[in-house]
């Protein structure tokens, strides 16, 4: 059994660098993998590992007094999700390209209270993350970004048609985009603005199968997660138009783009996106 862990903390890093070697150190000895992103404002990252390997690392990092109190979303999986181990510095661990005040956030909402505002038609559901992500799966009834990049995120709020006073409950993955997210709304005037505490996956391990619809995408080399919840597919294989919600890369590398495709179509097509895609990589 492999223990995946997904976490982030905004707080301010005098030095990235130091402890960029310190938690590569750390992690190598002790044998997990995972990709970490480090920056002033904080850290974003997953790993994976066995149970004793994976309550090391939550000890080791919630014992520093930078990351007090920090949060982690857990799943369960029979393979690695990485294959190696990364650790970055990044001028953020969440990209906007905006200077926003992360001390002027959105309000947290419980699960329960998530659920219970989920059926007020007055207020509005904003997924947060990409349009691949949301293609995947979302929220019933929500209204998802329509954006390739969360850099897009303040364009689309920039030109989203609703009153300022409008009721917002915003979600995304584990929580992180949309702290920077709710910031920008509340800095461009809006007054109204929630978001669901520990995202998606807290969600739906707290309260499975109710009003989750498809799979959670996740960064790493499964793509997708059912995140526990019941096999319900809302994507159509690319090919035969099945309901499928395998994620799969176009194995034509020039293409690369990311695709829906049953486990048929992944033998007969090749895992391509098109027969031009087939005949490329056959050739």
């Amino acid at each position: 059994m492999v223990y995946i862990i997904l976490f982030y903390k905004f707080t301010l890093i005098e030095n990235p660098h130091k402890l960029r070697e310190e938690h590569l150190k750390f992690c190598k000895n002790l044998g997990v993998f995972g990709r970490v992103l480090i920056a002033r404002e904080g850290i974003n990252g997953s790993i994976s590992g066995n149970k004793k390997q994976i309550e090391k690392y939550k000890s080791w990092l919630s014992n520093k007094e930078l990351f007090k109190g920090i949060e982690f979303k857990e799943e369960k999986g029979l393979h690695h999700p990485f294959d190696k181990l990364i650790v970055k510095i990044k001028n953020e661990i969440i990209r906007i390209d905006k200077i926003l005040d992360l001390g002027k956030t959105g309000k947290h909402i419980s699960p329960k209270d998530f659920l219970e505002l989920h059926n007020n038609k007055d207020v509005l559901i904003l997924d947060t993350r990409n349009r691949y992500e949301s293609d995947a799966g979302k929220f019933k009834n929500s209204l998802a970004c329509d954006i390739n990049s969360f850099r897009e995120f303040p364009d689309f709020v920039d030109n989203l048609k609703i009153s300022k006073e409008t009721p917002i409950v915003m979600y995304c993955t584990g929580g992180i985009r949309c702290e920077k997210a709710s910031a920008y709304m509340i800095q461009k005037g809006f007054t109204n603005v929630s978001q669901l505490h520990g995202g998606i996956i807290n969600f739906c391990q707290k309260i499975p199968n109710t009003i989750w619809e498809g799979s959670c995408f996740v960064f790493d080399k499964r793509l997708t997660s059912n995140i526990g919840q019941k096999e319900n597919p809302v994507s159509n294989c690319i090919h035969c138009k099945t309901l499928s919600d395998q994620y799969r890369r176009c194995k034509n590398k020039v293409c690369n783009e990311l695709i829906f495709i049953c486990p048929s179509c992944q033998k007969s097509k090749h895992n391509c996106c098109s027969e031009e895609c087939k005949k490329e990589l056959l050739r």
